[in-house]
């Protein structure tokens, strides 16, 4: 969700109110996705380097996420919707972790029609970082032959497990980088990339971001042919 700074800066209004405006996104486009039956919706709030910003800037995200659970939980169970978090979440104040564990619990649902997912304080590398200490706990303390660690090993070990690896990665605000975000899972993700700000992300840009995603071919290594089941072998020219 990039932009939220940028957005406000072009408009000569202070970062502070790009963020603000960047929060009402979430709930639009939470309960967009759920509409569209998107079964789980992954949303990067915080990084890991996000830490690294002014500490009033800092403060001011929290206070605005402390505001936001505080009614989230209502809209989220109104439309069927679970909330999950991931990241070095012992790194939260207190008071978001209390506020985040209360709509967390309060939201369990045994099927939900959606599992929204905040990653706060998180970063891609450090969710490996920490599955590989997971990893190697298991081999010390006998539990695991280090002979047979496999990818699927290192996914069981992430933060999140059972959430299925993300078919489609959105990214506002135009760059054209990834950010340390789910590094290991978005191996095979169609990435969509547009320079609208996440202020002004709305469901019509969602839609658009969808629809462009159901023309991709996704081959996961595979050929064409290979994928669409067409009689017929991929042609190759050998060099001389």
């Amino acid at each position: 969700m990039d932009g939220n700074g940028r957005w406000a800066e072009s408009r000569g209004k202070l970062r502070t109110r790009g963020h603000q405006e960047g929060a009402k996104r979430v709930d639009d486009i939470t309960v967009a996705a759920a509409n569209l039956g998107v079964e789980h919706l992954t949303l990067y709030a915080f990084s890991t380097e996000n830490w690294s910003r002014p500490k009033t800037e800092v403060s001011l995200l929290w206070r605005l996420l402390i505001q936001h659970l505080r009614t989230m939980d209502k809209k989220l169970l109104k439309n069927g919707i679970s909330l999950a978090a991931q990241g070095t979440l012992d790194r939260l104040p207190a008071n978001v972790q209390a506020e985040l564990n209360r709509v967390i619990k309060s939201t369990h649902l045994d099927k939900p029609k959606m599992t929204l997912t905040l990653c706060l304080s998180y970063g891609g590398r450090q969710e490996i970082v920490d599955a590989t200490k997971k990893l190697a706990r298991d081999v010390r303390e006998g539990r695991l032959d280090p002979e047979s660690i496999t990818e699927q090993s290192i996914s069981d070990a992430l933060y999140r497990p059972h959430v299925p690896d993300p078919d489609l990665l959105i990214r506002t605000g135009g760059e054209c980088r990834v950010s340390n975000f789910l590094l290991w899972q978005i191996a095979y993700s169609e990435i969509y990339i547009t320079p609208v700000y996440w202020p002004e992300f709305a469901e019509a840009q969602l839609k658009e971001a969808i629809a462009e995603f159901g023309q991709r071919e996704r081959r996961f290594g595979k050929t064409t042919h290979q994928i669409t089941g067409k009689a017929g072998e991929t042609k190759t020219e050998l060099p001389a």
